[in-house]
């Protein structure tokens, strides 16, 4: 009935200028870093999870916060230390004597858009609770479960440079990143439109574009956009390839992959490829889509050997050697 109703909100024939509005929106805040907005987009519209990665300053969380502005999403920013308790980001129980019971106070986690800065500083425990809530979308408090909001968007950033006091993640949560997304330095012309911005004006304010109705009734859109069986039959060959480069002539990573991405990857390839389409207003996807997010979900789920990084080869690396020897059927 609810995505019903959001579709009698939001005709079909108008979810394209929605989407234009917000990034719009967020254009006018954010200068270029058009790559991040889009994989933005498209974890929003799949219903999905993201991992930033990048220097300090280059407007991570400025963009997820301004993200949820657009949407009118309420917005939570966790910072993540060594110290934190699994209860920092879920709530606990809070015993209120007035009333002889306890009671359930809510933890950031109870956010349209979760921002989990720097992730890679919280212990175990901690990254349980947050796994919990990435697959499961609740919460466990005092042995009941609650449900998270939708939309339920975890956006967690990573720091490149400092891994002192720092605990990899463990695989099982890098998999359930639908996206791991690298920020790069803004090119000159951008950094111009960055200081002149700092220096000669405030920061506008956004106005909200679109609510929980329009993005109930873009989900159903996405999902929509035609992957013809062509291009299933690539993504498949492309996480293949992962697990067997021989057979694709490409005998000379055998040795630098360890292990191949999971049958997770060729379903968030594919469901990336259709909101990345949409986004760029097209109702059907092309191995050009597919190619755009290949990195972006590959990365983190390939992982190397120790030939490998001996010899520096990085996962972007073998994923660009993936694309130009697995062809298109």
């Amino acid at each position: 009935m609810a995505q019903q109703a959001a579709e009698r909100l939001t005709p079909p024939e108008h979810l394209h200028e929605v989407v234009s509005a917000i990034r719009d929106g967020i254009g006018q805040v954010i200068v270029g870093q058009h790559a991040l907005v889009d994989r933005l987009l498209v974890a929003l519209f799949t219903n999905n999870h993201a991992l930033i990665e990048g220097v300090p300053g280059l407007a991570k969380t400025l963009t997820v916060h301004t993200l949820a502005d657009v949407l009118h999403a309420s917005f939570s920013r966790v910072q993540f230390t060594p110290d934190l308790l699994p209860a920092d980001i879920t709530g606990t129980l809070i015993f209120n004597p007035r009333e002889g019971e306890f009671a359930v106070r809510q933890g950031p986690i109870f956010a349209n858009i979760v921002l989990a800065d720097e992730i890679n500083r919280a212990p175990a425990k901690v990254q349980s609770a947050l796994l919990e809530a990435m697959q499961e979308r609740q919460v466990s408090i005092g042995g009941e479960s609650y449900p998270l909001p939708d939309p339920f968007l975890v956006l967690a950033t990573q720091n490149p440079i400092e891994q002192e006091g720092t605990y990899p993640l463990p695989e099982a949560q890098l998999d359930r990143f639908m996206l791991k997304v690298l920020v790069d330095y803004p090119g000159r012309d951008d950094e111009r439109s960055i200081l002149g911005q700092a220096l000669d004006a405030e920061l506008p304010n956004v106005e909200p574009v679109a609510g929980a109705d329009e993005i109930a009734a873009l989900r159903p859109a996405v999902r929509s956009v035609e992957v013809n069986e062509p291009l299933r039959e690539y993504i498949l060959r492309l996480i293949d390839a992962t697990r067997d480069p021989a057979r694709y002539r490409l005998e000379d990573l055998a040795p630098l992959i360890d292990y191949g991405a999971s049958p997770r990857a060729a379903t968030f390839l594919a469901r990336g490829a259709q909101a990345y389409a949409f986004v760029h207003g097209r109702d059907y996807a092309t191995p050009d889509d597919v190619k755009a997010l290949a990195a972006d979900v590959l990365r983190h789920r390939v992982v190397l050997t120790y030939e490998a990084e001996a010899q520096s080869v990085s996962s972007e690396e073998i994923v660009s050697r993936l694309l130009e020897g697995v062809g298109i059927p």
